[in-house]
């Protein structure tokens, strides 16, 4: 009897697909559910996740290398911290990026999908729920990424994808405390009148207020929480 329950579970890890896995490990990073300097391992993750040992090492090793995980000892491996240098880095780095990529990438966007992936980052009423936060969060991701997927530089791609990932983990701070995303719609839906007549110098105008606006936002829901100054940014419980 003792050996069906475990043949069971080894079929459900072997049926899951390592970018499935990956996903719902990284979401579990942003949601804090893997809190930032929470020790991980192997075991942590086969049990949390029921995936394999090996997909749990291969996820472990892709989520090192992005600085997502960080090896602190051979034998300890926590999830990355998330400070206030770490939001301002991720701020300073898509000002650098995000205005140009978006004015490069304009002439070559189909106009409709544009518009229907800005609407999935529509927020008009309150973020009641942590499924709805990550929505959100996961389509304004997919519509930045889109952007420099228009680009059509791979390694770009490649590094936009990972400081998005960094700004769903800075995002998902503001939205648990305020309810909310920290730009406005009225701002998005400028861009994406921008983007929809090539207006470059106006595209760059308003990714930059996006960003600008969103940093200082951030920044006082951080310093207006008490609770919220200690070496890592943490929802408090």
């Amino acid at each position: 009897m003792s050996r069906t329950p475990s043949n069971q579970k080894g079929s459900r890890q072997s049926g899951v697909d390592s970018a499935s896995a990956y996903d719902v490990i990284m979401d579990a990073i942003v949601t804090q559910k893997l809190a930032p300097s929470q020790k991980v391992s192997e075991n942590i993750l086969t049990e949390m996740f029921e995936i394999s040992r090996t997909t749990a090492r291969n996820i472990m090793e892709q989520l090192t290398a992005q600085q997502f995980l960080v090896s602190v000892s051979p034998r300890i491996t926590r999830v990355a911290p998330l400070t206030l240098l770490d939001v301002k880095q991720n701020f300073a780095m898509r000002k650098m990026l995000q205005p140009e990529i978006f004015a490069m990438a304009a002439s070559q966007v189909n106009h409709a999908q544009i518009s229907r992936m800005n609407e999935e980052t529509s927020h008009s009423v309150p973020v009641e729920d942590d499924a709805h936060a990550l929505r959100l969060l996961k389509a304004n991701k997919q519509f930045n990424v889109f952007m420099a997927q228009q680009v059509k530089y791979p390694l770009l791609i490649h590094w936009i994808r990972q400081l998005e990932d960094t700004t769903m983990r800075i995002y998902w701070l503001y939205v648990k405390m305020n309810r909310t995303m920290p730009y406005t719609w009225e701002h998005q839906r400028a861009l994406v009148e921008a983007i929809k007549r090539d207006a470059s110098s106006d595209i760059r105008e308003q990714v930059h207020k996006i960003l600008s606006s969103s940093e200082e936002r951030l920044l006082d829901a951080i310093f207006m929480h008490d609770q919220m100054y200690m070496q890592d940014l943490k929802i408090p419980e």
